[in-house]
């Protein structure tokens, strides 16, 4: 990587910070502080403060931000300990410049539901800037870091407690609301972080490869890999074909198979995402080249 592409993508990261940052604000102010629900995380305590003494939510996230950002810089290093130190301020800023903006929504169910998805995307959105929003967020990848959990789950693991709190100081209901907007915010969070797309990956388990290579090439104009292998119980040799298509090929794949190779044993997966040279420009990729 040449030190200009370098500097492009270290831009492209706090540029994606900024954006997510402003997400997180937003979907406070516009859903969540309206409709009462501590969805967890710092903003689910100055919710809390905000409803039992009145302090003004961007001052309560800055002053809680501090202690954990030097956790985080210390403990997840200084490139990641700067990156969160830009979401930090940008958060509370987002939050005190949006305070009477004429914008909210007050339906607890409306609130967790798109407060939930905006909140989920601005997170997804730091996070792939390498970054964080500092407060709980910052617990949040301390805990993915040293076990393996997905940004999603962290998050839903450490916003618990504020849960709980939130259950005694309005009600077991708006509780309720705010477990489904976290609920919502980490699958979102995944969804943004591994970028979901439409195609699938094909595995096909035939003794008829040349038959069926013939059929993916001729009828869906698609490359693929095979892979020799033996059956567990008929101890036959075998051939696995991999290929991955879009949705409405998968969709004609299926068809296509049922009539004229039927005996096939085929799985169709969700392809979260696809790296490497060729598919998305090309329909002639053959990943086993």
């Amino acid at each position: 990587m040449t030190i200009h592409s370098a500097q492009k993508k270290v831009f492209m990261e706090y540029v994606s910070i900024l954006i997510g940052s402003a997400l997180v604000g937003l979907a406070f102010n516009i859903f969540l502080l309206p409709a009462r629900l501590a969805a967890g995380g710092v903003s689910g305590i100055s919710t809390i403060l905000y409803e039992l003494y009145q302090f003004h939510p961007a001052y309560v996230q800055w002053l809680i931000n501090i202690p954990l950002f030097v956790a985080g810089f210390l403990i997840l290093g200084k490139d990641f300990g700067l990156k969160t130190l830009v979401g930090t301020f940008f958060v509370p800023f987002t939050i005190w410049l949006s305070t009477d903006l004429p914008l909210y929504i007050e339906n607890p169910l409306l609130a967790a539901i798109y407060g939930g998805i905006f909140l989920g995307v601005g997170l997804g959105i730091v996070y792939r800037g390498k970054g964080s929003t500092g407060g709980l967020a910052t617990v949040a990848q301390i805990v993915k870091k040293y076990t393996g959990l997905s940004s999603g789950y962290s998050q839903l693991f450490v916003d618990g407690f504020v849960v709980v709190t939130s259950a005694l100081v309005f009600n077991l209901e708006l509780a309720l609301f705010a477990m489904m907007s976290i609920f919502v915010t980490s699958k979102v969070i995944d969804f943004v972080q591994l970028q979901t797309s439409p195609s699938k990956l094909v595995l096909i388990i035939t003794e008829q490869e040349e038959r069926i290579q013939a059929m993916i090439k001729d009828e869906i104009d698609r490359g693929l890999t095979k892979i020799s292998s033996t059956g567990g119980f008929s101890e036959k040799e075998k051939t696995m074909i991999l290929c991955v298509v879009e949705q409405q090929e998968a969709i004609y794949l299926k068809k296509v198979l049922r009539e004229q190779e039927p005996s096939a044993f085929v799985v169709f997966l969700n392809a979260s995402e696809i790296l490497g040279r060729g598919f998305s420009l090309s329909k002639f990729y053959d990943p086993g080249r």
